[in-house]
């Protein structure tokens, strides 16, 4: 469906429909975004919108597995045929699969650098020329704190993580002459679904709504002011 005849700002965020995702795409939608997004699951998907819907938040949901090129690519055409602008592009889809780089499955550093790295290359050069003339064009990469801190049974996700660091890093550079400022957000360990079960309580982690609201601050300050990199842990540091 087209939607370019919009009158409020549009964010993209990928991965919107669990854990940090989905507290991003809600907090921005109640601060008068509308949202695009995307998920691998329809039906997370149709759920998110009903849900939306309900709040008078216009959501563009888009089924798609970021870690396949071609689906990035069509998420990133379906964009351009909803929207002429966005003002904020969230690059936060991505998997995590624990193991040693010396003991994990062949495949895993493959498997994660193309959701966790690739899909945001992709994506951000396919959308790029949707933000420049934006009141505050701003990017920001789900990095971890694992883009920081290599830890036991992290392997190649922290490889993944270390490496979409380095991409916001470069991205950063390159697009400090257009005015659009970019943020690599690396947060520790977030309460989400894969965490239930777990033999401590919720309260030992950070929540979702806590990365949301320091994005949200990020991009609530002047055009003149970016914030590079935030690190955001636990009050009790890390698992």
């Amino acid at each position: 469906m087209n939607h370019k005849n919009r009158t409020n700002p549009v964010a993209v965020i990928t991965g919107g429909t669990k854990g940090i995702g989905y507290a991003i795409c809600s907090l921005l939608g109640d601060k008068g975004f509308d949202i695009i997004t995307c998920a691998r699951n329809n039906d997370d998907l149709e759920n998110l919108q009903r849900e939306f819907a309900q709040k008078s938040i216009n959501l563009t949901p888009f089924q798609a597995d970021l870690s396949k090129e071609s689906e990035v690519h069509r998420f990133g055409k379906s964009v351009h045929d909803s929207v002429d602008q966005i003002e904020i592009l969230v690059n936060n889809a991505g998997i995590f699969l624990p193991g040693e780089i010396l003991k994990e499955g062949s495949g895993h550093l493959e498997m994660m650098i193309q959701a966790n790295l690739y899909s945001a290359y992709h994506l951000t050069r396919s959308l790029i020329d949707l933000l420049p003339g934006g009141e505050k064009p701003h990017i920001f990469n789900m990095c971890s704190i694992a883009s920081k801190i290599a830890y036991l049974n992290g392997g190649s996700y922290t490889i993944s993580k270390f490496a979409l660091l380095g991409f916001s890093k470069v991205l950063r550079e390159e697009l400090k002459s257009q005015g659009i400022r970019v943020t690599a957000l690396m947060p520790g360990a977030t309460w989400s679904a894969s965490w239930e079960g777990a033999d401590f309580p919720e309260s030992r982690l950070m929540q979702a709504s806590d990365i949301a609201h320091v994005l949200w601050s990020a991009y609530a300050l002047s055009a003149a002011a970016d914030v590079e990199e935030i690190i955001i842990r636990p009050q009790l540091g890390d698992l």
